[in-house]
């Protein structure tokens, strides 16, 4: 259980978050915003909380054991790019330079590109392999290092992403973790008109993981899920219920907001409210 003023300190980080991404999106004239504000707690409680990740990136004693992330949906790219330069990965005056030519911040996480990125990511439905590998290289190595993986919800359209769940069920991947950012809307609308994917609790189970529900915006559940999950013998998936374009008015489950940019009136009603 987070502390009280744990709770305000991260709430904090995430206003600031959420108007880092807005004006890296509004300077680009380019981006996903609704997907980056969903997952905002999320990623705040892991790299704040939850995870080992050194920020001496390949330099540090603890980075053979580090746990590994991977925003499988890599096109919320902003949203890790805010997460990094506010945990002192790179400067934060470097976030405006985001989907800018020869910008190290590109329009998907590039590994090659920025320390603390483990993996190119922006091909829907591949994430969740890639960690399965890693989960499988770890066990092998015996290192007590977690893999969480981030995937958005019209994601697990994709067949790919199947198999990866019953590859971690049948290798007993309990190192690995699997965070789905359930916002209901993808780029295409409503992901239950486009290809349902209820009862995914039912489903995940069905495969062999663990499965927990929640608050994809309450702190306090977000963390208590991934310690339970550290602790779990089995994969473990945490479905987090999310609102997209969480805390812009227009913006909440609004699809149209999926990935574009706002207007100058729309950003300053949105930095408006996000600063408020």
């Amino acid at each position: 259980m987070l502390s009280e003023n744990e709770i305000i300190e991260l709430k904090q980080i995430c206003k600031q978050t959420r108007i880092n991404i807005l004006k890296m999106v509004h300077n680009a004239s380019s981006g996903h915003i609704g997907g980056a504000f969903s997952g905002v707690e999320i990623l705040n409680v892991l790299y704040n909380k939850s995870l080992n990740i050194p920020m001496a990136w390949k330099k540090s004693q603890q980075y053979e054991t580090r746990d590994r992330f991977i925003l499988s949906k890599g096109h919320a790219s902003a949203l890790l790019y805010s997460v990094l330069a506010q945990r002192g990965f790179f400067p934060e005056a470097e976030l405006m330079t985001f989907r800018k030519l020869n910008s190290r911040l590109q329009g998907h996480p590039c590994c090659q590109a920025l320390d603390g990125i483990e993996v190119s990511t922006g091909s829907l439905g591949q994430g969740l392999s890639v960690g399965c590998g890693m989960a499988m290289g770890l066990k092998l190595d015996k290192n007590p290092a977690n893999v969480v993986v981030y995937l958005g919800d019209g994601e697990l359209q994709e067949g790919s992403v199947w198999e990866a769940f019953m590859q971690a069920s049948h290798r007993k991947l309990d190192n690995l973790i699997a965070i789905i950012d359930r916002n209901g809307l993808q780029i295409d609308g409503e992901t239950e008109k486009v290809m349902s994917l209820n009862p995914l609790d039912k489903k995940l189970e069905a495969f062999g993981w663990e499965v927990v529900t929640i608050d994809g915006h309450d702190l306090n559940e977000i963390y208590s899920a991934v310690e339970k999950a550290k602790k779990s013998d089995k994969p473990f998936a945490i479905i987090a219920n999310t609102i997209k374009g969480k805390g812009v008015s227009f913006m909440e489950n609004n699809a149209g907001w999926h990935g574009k940019a706002p207007n100058d009136e729309q950003f300053e009603q949105a930095l408006a409210e996000l600063s408020a």
